[in-house]
């Protein structure tokens, strides 16, 4: 096995990590994309770097690519994560969205978590509707949630969660909508009600592919997403999510990033919020 990456071999991966989904590897990613590596040769008992990448830009091996690129992906996520996103949400954003489909008699709500990681993000939408929905009853509500790795998706879909990952959801919230129980170790574990997982839908996408969805969302949580991107593919995903916006819809960002230097249709409302014109 190759004991140092070859910057040679690291510049073709680096390539292929931005042809495949649009993540810029600096040379500050390198000893991350080695250990990455030394991981997958591990894994499928190939034994060099340069045997590996051609393994998975032969075309032969697709499920193998989808390995490589979910252990290059980031995921750190927790519930409620930059709340003034929900406090917004809760306060400004829903109370317009149900009054205008109100007058409209309109009763589809559409929301999309993309980038939703193993699932925080997409539970904690579906409490904060829901949760300010007076008859939840009356409304179709779907909320879909999409990440490019299948292994933070699979935790998404079981919905269970170690008791120090649900211990700052507001108790309410966590009694309504989390069941208690204990693992084989003992252990305090929490998963998520049937009625919550029923309105969510959990799928693989890569945001550079195309989406195999028609929309329109009324909201969109893209956040802490495009900090991976450089500004060419920041600005071409900004301007698909817009167009997947309901005239009104809002895009949320990472408060780490900003929409500054690109050209999109949206308006600044606040800072990491957007939103489309009527």
């Amino acid at each position: 096995m190759d004991r140092i990456l070859a910057e040679r071999l690291f510049v073709q991966f680096s390539q292929l990590v931005y042809q495949q989904c649009g993540i810029r590897l600096h040379e500050g990613k390198k000893a991350l994309l080695q250990a990455r590596l030394n991981k997958r040769l591990r894994a499928t008992g190939i034994s060099s770097y340069e045997d590996y990448y051609h393994h998975i830009t032969s075309g032969e091996n697709p499920p193998e690519m989808v390995h490589f690129l979910d252990s290059i992906s980031t995921n750190l996520t927790y519930f409620f994560r930059e709340s003034q996103h929900f406090e917004f949400l809760e306060n400004i954003a829903l109370p317009g969205i149900l009054d205008r489909k109100s007058k409209r008699g309109e009763n589809r709500l559409r929301f999309w978590s993309a980038g939703c990681s193993t699932g925080e993000e997409p539970y904690g939408l579906a409490m904060s509707i829901l949760s300010h929905l007076d008859d939840p009853r009356k409304w179709d509500l779907r909320i879909l949630a999409t990440d490019i790795s299948t292994r933070v998706l699979d935790v998404a879909c079981r919905g269970v969660y170690a008791a120090d990952k649900v211990k700052k959801i507001p108790p309410q919230l966590r009694h309504g909508y989390f069941i208690r129980r204990g693992n084989r170790n003992g252990e305090e574990e929490y998963e998520v009600a049937t009625n919550l997982k029923q309105i969510i839908s959990f799928r693989r996408l890569n945001l550079n592919d195309n989406y195999p969805f028609k929309g329109p969302f009324d909201c969109i949580f893209c956040r802490n997403v495009m900090i991976y991107f450089d500004k060419k593919t920041q600005e071409t995903l900004v301007n698909r999510l817009a167009s997947y916006l309901t005239q009104g819809g809002y895009l949320f960002v990472g408060h780490s990033e900003s929409l500054t230097g690109l050209s999109h249709p949206l308006t600044y409302v606040k800072p990491a919020v957007y939103q489309r014109g009527y």
